[in-house]
């Protein structure tokens, strides 16, 4: 009979293990948390690289288009990127199609960033659960029946 902790697995054969055994497993789970942080720091400053180029065209487009300062282009520009809204009431016909295209421009910036930034958090859910979804397991979106030998 089986000994079964309240996570599914055989409590004996876990302390049957060796030190050694446990000592490499703890290093691998080390190692696998190491290389989670620097897969998601870097996808977090890709994540940022985007939003600060998002910013850079907003700034030039808010100092061009609406005739800002700079530094009210960038608190334009700021403002509309974070989803808070205008500041500057717009004049000219050019501001406010620029404005426009922006906002818009800016809601796609925003789901691009979080796109990148969730990518590896939901890669290591799903791996974590052993989620695997095999191509030769599925045919035209139906799972194939496994031939049975007669």
């Amino acid at each position: 009979m089986l000994n079964l902790s309240p996570y599914g697995f055989d409590v004996t054969q876990a302390k049957t293990r060796t030190r050694k055994e446990r000592a490499r497993a703890h290093l691998e789970r080390e190692r696998s948390i190491s290389i989670f942080i620097q897969k998601f720091l870097s996808y977090l400053g890709l994540s940022a690289l985007f939003i600060c180029l998002g910013l850079l065209v907003g700034i030039v487009g808010y100092h061009w288009a609406a005739g800002l300062s700079w530094l009210d282009a960038l608190v334009e520009a700021s403002m509309i990127l974070s989803g808070m809204g205008p500041i500057s009431p717009l004049s000219t016909t050019s501001a406010k199609v620029f404005a426009s295209l922006y906002a818009l421009f800016s809601g796609l910036i925003f789901v691009l960033a979080m796109g990148i930034v969730l990518s590896p958090l939901v890669y290591s859910l799903l791996s974590q659960l052993q989620v695997n979804l095999k191509q030769e397991n599925y045919q035209e979106g139906e799972p194939q029946q496994k031939k049975q030998d007669k």
